[in-house]
C-alpha cells in the first residue's frame, strides 16, 4: 500500500496574555518561567518576578515569549540609567544592578564547567571595570526613512532590524559619545543621505577613527565638512565605498598602548572593546602562565598580538599564530615597531593538523589561547603533543570553554584556576579565563 506524506498541522500560538513567575536566569541574561515543565525564556525578566507575556514562538523543548507587563516587580529591579534601554537592543541587563550582573554571570559560569567538564572550582575574583563610558568601539547603523526623510542613525532595535535613533549611549566612551549628535545632524544634510551605509567609531590613544561606509560617491563639500568634523574632535577619517576598500583621508593612523607595548590598528581589525578590562585580563593572563625568560610561547589566535607583545617582554620567545594573513602581516609590523625580533607570526587554519606546520616541530613550555565563539575545537586536542606545561584559555563562550576543558581534562592537564572577565557590563556576554596545568602524561 502507497503512502503519502502528509505534512504535521502547525501548532496554533496561543497569543493570549498569561501570568508566569520568573525561577531563574538564562545564560544570556533571560528570565526562565516553566509551563508543564518546559521553559519560556523571557528577556527582561527577573527570578521571582510575576509577569505578563505574550508567546512569540513555542518549540517543542522551550518557548520564548515577549515582557508585556511586571505584575510583581523583583527587589533586585533597579531603573535603567538609559533612555533608549526599553527600545535599543545593545544592552539587555540594565533593569538588574551591576554587582547582581556579575554574580549571575559567575554562577553561570561555574554552572557550565561542572555541567559538561565535570569540574568544581571556587572562582577568582572577577576582572571588572567601569560600568558606563567603558566601550571604545560601536558601530552605528544608518538607514533614510523615505517618508519622514530623516536619516535613523543609532543602534538596531531588540530582536528587530529596525533602527532606534540615538544621539548619546551612556556606555560609550565620553570621547565617541559626544560626536554623535552633531554626526547625526551633518550626515543628515548630505544630499543623499539613502546612500549612506554604517559608521564606525572607534578609540585610541592617540587619535579617534571615523569610518563612514558609503554606497556612492560623496560630494566634496561633504568631505570637506566630515574632515572638519573630525578634526575638531581629535579624530582621523576613514571613507569605505565598498567592503574591500578603506581609505584614510584626514588625520594619523591610530594605536593604542597596553601592557608596555604599542599596538597601530586598522578600524577594520578586532580590537577588545573595553581597554581597562584588556589591560588587567593580560596581566591576568601572564601571571598565570608563570613566565620566565627561558619560556617558548605559543600563542594561538594572537589577533594584532594583545597577548603576544606583552609576553614576548618576558620570554625566550613567542610564536603567534592567526587565521588571517592581514591580521599576521600587521602583528609582525606591531612587533618590529616594538623592537620585540623573539615574536615571530604565522598564519595557519587552525581547525586543521599542526603536525605540518614548521612552528609546531619544536615544543612549547606554554600555550595561551583566545579562540573567537566557535571555541578551538580542532587545535584544543593537539595541545598535549606541543609539550606545554601550562595553558591560559581565554574564552568568550563559557559553553565551548567547558566543551573544550573535557578535551583538555582527557590531555592530563587539571583545571587550577578559572575566573570571569566583565568585558560588557549590561550585556548577557560572559568573558572568562581558565589555567589548565599538566599533571600527568596523558596524550
Amino acid at each position: 500500500m502507497a503512502r503519502f506524506f502528509q505534512p504535521k498541522k502547525k501548532t496554533q500560538l496561543n497569543s493570549k496574555h498569561q501570568s508566569v513567575v520568573i525561577e531563574k536566569l538564562d545564560h544570556h541574561g533571560a528570565g526562565i518561567a516553566y509551563q508543564n515543565n518546559k521553559p519560556v525564556f523571557v528577556e527582561g525578566a527577573l527570578p521571582g518576578e510575576q509577569v505578563l507575556i505574550q508567546l512569540t514562538e513555542s518549540k517543542s523543548k522551550f518557548s520564548r515569549a515577549n515582557l508585556i507587563k511586571i505584575q510583581k516587580p523583583s527587589a533586585e529591579r533597579i531603573e535603567p540609567f538609559c533612555r533608549y534601554y526599553d527600545e535599543c537592543g545593545g544592552c539587555n541587563m540594565q533593569h538588574l544592578g551591576i554587582t547582581q550582573q556579575q554574580s549571575n554571570k559567575q554562577q553561570t559560569l561555574s554552572q557550565l564547567m561542572k555541567k559538561f567538564a565535570g569540574q568544581t572550582l571556587e572562582l577568582d575574583a572577577p576582572i571588572i571595570g567601569d560600568e558606563q563610558a567603558y566601550r571604545r568601539r560601536a558601530r552605528i547603523s544608518l538607514m533614510f526613512d523615505r517618508k519622514s526623510r530623516q536619516l535613523q542613525f543609532g543602534f538596531r532595535k531588540k530582536q528587530s532590524k529596525q533602527i532606534v535613533t540615538v544621539n548619546h549611549c551612556p556606555v560609550l566612551v565620553t570621547e565617541l559619545d559626544n560626536m554623535l549628535p552633531e554626526l547625526h545632524q551633518l550626515l543628515q544634510s548630505f544630499a543623499h543621505p539613502e546612500a549612506l551605509g554604517h559608521v564606525e567609531l572607534v578609540k585610541g590613544d592617540n587619535t579617534n577613527v571615523i569610518v563612514l561606509r558609503h554606497l556612492q560617491p560623496l560630494a566634496e563639500n561633504e568631505k570637506s565638512e566630515l574632515m572638519a568634523f573630525a578634526e575638531r574632535h581629535n579624530a582621523s577619517l576613514y571613507l569605505m565605498p565598498s567592503n574591500e576598500q578603506l581609505d584614510r583621508v584626514s588625520g594619523d593612523a591610530a594605536y593604542y598602548l597596553e601592557s608596555g607595548v604599542t599596538i597601530p590598528f586598522e578600524p577594520n581589525n578586532f580590537i577588545q572593546v573595553n581597554q581597562e578590562v584588556n589591560k588587567k585580563m593580560v596581566a591576568q593572563a601572564i601571571d598565570w602562565l608563570a613566565l620566565d625568560t627561558q619560556d617558548r610561547v605559543l600563542d594561538l589566535f594572537c589577533g594584532l598580538g594583545n597577548f603576544s607583545l606583552p609576553i614576548a617582554q618576558q620570554v625566550n620567545s613567542v610564536v603567534g599564530v592567526e587565521g588571517i594573513q592581514s591580521m599576521v602581516d600587521k602583528a609582525a609590523e606591531n612587533a618590529k615597531l616594538n623592537h620585540l625580533d623573539n615574536a615571530i607570526f604565522y598564519q595557519a587554519n587552525l581547525e586543521e593538523t599542526l603536525a605540518q606546520q614548521p612552528w609546531a616541530k619544536e615544543q612549547f613550555s606554554k600555550v595561551l589561547l583566545d579562540p573567537a565563539r566557535a571555541g578551538a575545537s580542532g587545535v584544543v586536542e593537539q595541545l598535549s603533543s606541543l609539550g606545554a606545561t601550562r595553558v591560559v584559555y581565554v574564552s568568550c563562550n563559557p559553553a565551548t570553554l567547558a566543551r573544550d576543558s573535557q578535551s583538555l581534562l582527557n590531555q592530563g592537564y587539571q583545571l587550577e584556576k578559572l575566573g570571569m572577565l566583565d568585558m560588557f557590563p549590561h550585556t548577557g556576554h560572559l568573558e572568562s579565563m581558565a589555567l589548565f596545568v599538566k599533571t600527568s602524561k596523558k596524550s
